[in-house]
């Protein structure tokens, strides 16, 4: 029995394909603190989300949290986890946010940061160390992803304007 690939099959995978080489890439770059990281492979699921939809964007982001923590070595692991906990928070997030008329890029990329390191920072405070010093970690760890948010939504907005010119 063979599989037919649709147009929508490929363009999931590639897209998921570009998202976990830039996962990989950027798990190995140096973090003043743990977990803490630019998110640069959500600007794939940016341009997904703004190109095929929300639809698609879940299946890039999911398979890029999959795919990197395989390639990565940190499949099943706290690390993957806490990176799939933050992926669906940012999903969700993301569902909601479609409903928004107007919203940019930098707008989309912002709650989608906020609701990741949410996501992360729920499971490891109740789950992996239920310590009340973790909460003094809150506030940085969410102005780093407002930052990065706002960052990776520029580079998506910037991203996203580049190729809709090129294929016009």
């Amino acid at each position: 029995m063979e599989l037919e690939v649709t147009e929508e099959d490929a363009r999931i995978a590639w897209l998921a394909a570009l998202a976990i080489a830039i996962h990989v890439v950027e798990a190995n770059l140096p973090s003043p603190l743990p977990g803490v990281k630019p998110g640069l492979a959500n600007v794939i699921t940016l341009a997904a989300l703004h190109w095929y939809g929300f639809g698609v964007a879940a299946w890039v982001s999911v398979l890029r949290v999959v795919g990197g923590g395989l390639l990565g070595g940190t499949f099943l692991s706290p690390g993957f986890f806490l990176s799939l906990s933050g992926a669906i928070a940012s999903l969700c997030m993301l569902r909601l946010a479609t409903a928004i008329p107007g919203l940019s890029s930098i707008g989309y990329s912002v709650l989608a940061a906020l609701a990741h390191m949410a996501g992360q920072f729920a499971l490891a405070y109740w789950v992996l160390l239920p310590h009340p010093g973790l909460l003094r970690l809150l506030p940085v760890l969410m102005t780093a992803a407002l930052v990065f948010g706002f960052s990776g939504g520029i580079i998506a907005r910037a991203m996203v304007g580049a190729m809709d010119r090129a294929q016009a």
